[in-house]
């Protein structure tokens, strides 16, 4: 049975709606799609780290609840888990505040057995993060090197923006690894200064990475693959009560894509068809439009029954 291993932070958001607090969930972009795809049937593991608090007890619990395996997370007595304000705007989208204590960022894991066509979702400040990065970077080029598929989430905050140069070569090295790539217009904007799919890819994505996927919200997806395709797909309508999880939750359904539709490393590399991008990219639109119906950063349970995979 195929694994999806996600290696990422782990994050009790607060979310605020006109300037009061009207939820709190564990979050993180790698643990919110590692989540659904609990959810929704997968065999899926977590690497990260923990304060042991009430928060981290929490965030443990809840992995363990939606069946991920947790067995890779490291808990550090003396540091207090990090939290994040979510603050929404009239369009349900949030600007953050986050408050962190790891006073000696370290990520201590033993490597998961990995086998060829298992997935690693990898991504934000996390991946590119000089303190953990050797760490991480170890563990990226194994899983690789094991023929893994590797999906990579820019999400490059503005937050960080005035540490862009500081970590580009990270940033090209997970280009280099990857063997697909998903940012969205702002993470470019803040990356690259640009803000067009079509120069981002040429410029900067396809030398290290032929298969590309950039969202721009409302606007139409543009997708770019190995085998030359270049195509658009209009945004799902929904209705909006938080995007928190959007993203994130792309990736769930893509992978979850992959998965479900059988997809190896190799069709990957050498250029999926249109039809599989097509499958492929209905399920990341269906995750990512059910987590916007509520405040939760994952797909609720009944929408998880329905896609249960017997696998």
């Amino acid at each position: 049975m195929r694994k999806v291993i996600g290696i990422g932070e782990t994050i009790l958001d607060i979310i605020f709606k006109n300037n009061q607090p009207i939820g709190a969930v564990p979050g993180g972009s790698m643990f919110n799609g590692l989540i659904s795809l609990g959810r929704a049937g997968l065999n899926t593991t977590f690497i990260s780290e923990t304060g042991n608090d009430r928060v981290g007890k929490q965030i443990i619990g809840f992995l363990e609840e939606n069946h991920v395996d947790t067995s890779n997370i490291s808990v550090y007595p003396e540091s207090k888990s990090p939290v994040s304000l979510a603050f929404l705007n009239d369009n349900n989208d949030a600007e953050y505040i986050f408050y962190k204590d790891h006073p000696h960022d370290r990520l201590d894991f033993s490597f998961p057995e990995i086998q060829p066509d298992d997935i690693v979702m990898f991504g934000s400040f996390y991946a590119v993060n000089p303190v953990i990065r050797p760490q991480v970077f170890s563990f990226l080029e194994y899983a690789h090197n094991n023929g893994a598929i590797l999906y990579y989430d820019v999400n490059f905050r503005s937050s960080h923006r005035n540490e862009v140069m500081k970590v580009t070569p990270n940033i090209l090295e997970n280009l280099e690894l990857a063997d697909i790539v998903r940012g969205s217009q702002e993470d470019f904007e803040v990356m690259f200064n640009k803000n067009d799919a079509e120069t981002v890819y040429r410029a900067q994505i396809s030398f290290y990475c032929k298969n590309f996927i950039y969202t721009q919200g409302a606007n139409p997806l543009e997708m770019r693959s190995a085998g030359g395709l270049s195509k658009q797909y209009p945004v799902m309508k929904t209705e909006t009560v938080s995007t928190i999880g959007a993203g994130d939750n792309f990736n769930a359904g893509f992978i979850y894509g992959l998965v479900k539709y059988g997809i190896t490393r190799d069709q990957i590399v050498s250029g999926m068809t249109e039809q599989q991008w097509d499958q492929v990219i209905a399920e990341a639109q269906q995750f990512s439009a059910n987590v916007c119906q509520s405040i939760n950063n994952s797909i609720d349970l009944t929408f998880a029954n329905q896609k249960k995979l017997n696998i």
